[in-house]
Parts: C-alpha cells; sequence; structure tokens
C-alpha cells in the first residue's frame, strides 16, 4: 500500500471565496449558478461575499453544480 503525504496549505482562503474562485474557473456567473443549483443569485452573492454561511447543505447542492465535492468548498 502507498504511502500518502498530506498536500500543505499554501494559502487560506474563506469558503466564499472557494464558492468565487471555482464558479469563476468554470465559466459560470452568478446567475448561471444560481439556475444549476436552485439557490437565488443574491444568497450566492452574500455567501460569496460572506455575509451568508454556506451551511453543509448549501455546501452539498452547490457541490453538485460545481462538480466538486462539498468539502472542497468548505475547506474541510
Amino acid at each position: 500500500m502507498h504511502k500518502y503525504i498530506p498536500a500543505k496549505k499554501r494559502i487560506e482562503v474563506t469558503v466564499g471565496e472557494s464558492v468565487r474562485i471555482i464558479r469563476e474557473l468554470q465559466g459560470l456567473s452568478q446567475t448561471q449558478l444560481s439556475a444549476l443549483c436552485g439557490i437565488p443569485q443574491t444568497t450566492i452573492s452574500s455567501i460569496e461575499n460572506g455575509r451568508v454561511n454556506l451551511g453543509v447543505e448549501r455546501a452539498k447542492v452547490l457541490g453538485a453544480a460545481l462538480q466538486c465535492h462539498p468539502a472542497v468548498l468548505c475547506g474541510w
């Protein structure tokens, strides 16, 4: 069995920054992401700007829409 070395954290990013970075890397606007996941665009904006907590359920929904594991968004 292989021994894996955990990756080192290079920079600190907030949950909102993680959502924004992944969304932008996929070429999606907040409106397009809203249409994909059913979360209002205003809520996505609030998450990205740190005014609203992401929460587990929203992380699952956004993770599915952004095709990434929810933990990537939350920084777990």
